[in-house]
């Protein structure tokens, strides 16, 4: 006998993870309520913005999902209390950076939010509650949500679940419709397959896998810190490739066909961003150390400093490439976003990068079809502005181009693949660089051009 389905579900988090994952839900599950609360009255107002094209989140698809459930089963609020007190089922979706401070700085995840929600869960909740973790969190971080909910009032019980996501932006609406896996982890039998038969809705039952609690933590952070490690590998290979006059895609390609390796993140380029991979390493790296694994914390440790030796690498290139100087020299920065269809900077190479072309007096213009202009001067550090050393954003690549002395090309955006190149060079100060730090351009095309041409792994 199946199990009921929760009537109400509430989720803590409107951002990247719980904004689409819920409107996924409310789409496949038209008679469960589900409701995306956040503290962030601005974040909220966007959710609920009549024009789907102004949503918080980026995501190829998202507009269309909520666009058919907002109104009808999904709703977006503030009312946080209100919400939790209502639902069956709530699920966690909070930020959980790295700490700047304190024990584990630079490493450990800040659980301060976690912790917030869970104990205005366990205020706000009434009856029997379902707690699903979804935000990636360190191994055991159940059992500090279970004692601050069992230190509630009395007559409220919990049931605490993991069920971490495996999004990547860009293709998260694709991955929540047709997962690779659903992995639930929780030591109650039960409330397991409640959440369960809400997946079974549109997921095979084959690829709904059932864990204990720890198991399904640590499970998050391994598949990052895997995927990781096979970029920063490739990243590495691919400065050997340009040393030796090997082709890192030719590389890339051979060893990919190999069923044991196969062929995804196999793609050299500036490395990796986004919120999760570069946090989730370093969590995994703190915790190795807490349990005495010093040798494994430090393996990994590596990956990560690979990643950011790749970044510099590519600054310290362009500058040299330029004659040993790019002060007051106009370069044209392709992308900002970490990866091509999101509108997330978090950790995008595309920061290092820029704020090291800044420090050698650049004069950046950057174009990116999703990133806004205030999100640029925070991620910079720096309002937009004139002279030595500044950056403004450029609504075109010809525009960025006018008198540059160098495109970069950071981001894979598709339109930077259909660029028109002799148009581009035409505006440019000769001689003229392309440096294709995702080797995603035209190269024939842009040597065609007039264009002097860098690619990622090309001796």
């Amino acid at each position: 006998m199946a199990p009921p389905l929760p009537r109400r579900i509430c989720c803590i988090g409107a951002g990247y993870v719980g904004g689409p994952t819920m409107a996924v839900i409310a789409d496949r599950c038209p008679d469960i309520a589900v409701t995306v609360v956040d503290l962030n009255a601005e974040r909220i107002a966007a959710w609920n913005d009549p024009d789907l094209g102004r949503l918080p989140v980026y995501e190829p698809g998202l507009d269309a999902v909520v666009g058919r459930c907002r109104g009808r089963n999904l709703v977006f609020s503030t009312a946080v209390e209100d919400a939790i007190a209502a639902a069956d089922m709530v699920f966690l979706s909070v930020n959980t950076p790295t700490k700047t401070r304190g024990l584990g700085a630079g490493q450990a995840s800040d659980l301060k939010w976690v912790e917030a929600s869970a104990r205005t869960v366990a205020k706000a909740a009434s009856g029997h509650t379902i707690v699903v973790e979804k935000s990636t969190l360190p191994v055991r971080t159940a059992e500090a949500v279970k004692a601050i909910l069992g230190s509630g009032v009395a007559g409220k019980t919990f049931s605490v679940l993991s069920n971490p996501e495996f999004l990547a932006e860009g293709t998260a609406i694709r991955d929540l419709e047709d997962p690779d896996r659903v992995l639930i982890g929780g030591d109650d039998p039960d409330a397991i397959d409640v959440l369960a038969a809400i997946y079974a809705h549109w997921v095979p039952q084959d690829r709904i896998l059932r864990t204990n609690l720890w198991s399904s933590e640590l499970s998050k952070l391994t598949a990052n810190a895997f995927l990781a490690q096979r970029i920063s590998s490739i990243n590495g290979i691919a400065a050997f490739c340009e040393v030796t006059g090997a082709d890192v895609q030719e590389v890339a390609r051979a060893i990919g066909a190999d069923s044991r390796i196969g062929s995804k993140f196999l793609k050299a380029g500036p490395g990796f961003g986004g919120s999760c991979f570069q946090k989730d390493i370093l969590n995994l790296v703190y915790l190795c150390r807490h349990y005495g694994l010093e040798e494994v914390a430090a393996y990994w440790e590596q990956v990560v400093a690979l990643n950011t030796w790749q970044q510099h690498r590519i600054a310290r290139l362009v500058v040299t490439r330029l004659f040993g100087t790019v002060t007051g020299k106009r370069l044209a920065i392709l992308g900002f976003a970490f990866k091509a269809d999101t509108n997330d900077t978090r950790e995008s190479p595309a920061i290092r990068i820029c704020r090291d072309l800044l420090e050698e007096g650049a004069l950046l213009q950057i174009v990116d079809p999703k990133v806004r202009e205030q999100q640029i001067q925070r991620d910079l550090g720096q309002p937009a502005g004139q002279g030595e050393g500044s950056w403004q954003l450029a609504p075109s690549v010809e525009q960025a181009a006018q008198g540059a002395d160098a495109l970069v090309l950071v981001t894979e955006w598709e339109q930077f693949g259909a660029i028109d190149w002799s148009a581009v060079v035409a505006v440019m100060r000769q001689p003229a660089w392309l440096f294709d730090a995702r080797g995603s351009a035209d190269e024939a095309a842009a040597r065609a051009a007039g264009l002097s041409v860098w690619r990622v792994g090309q001796g």
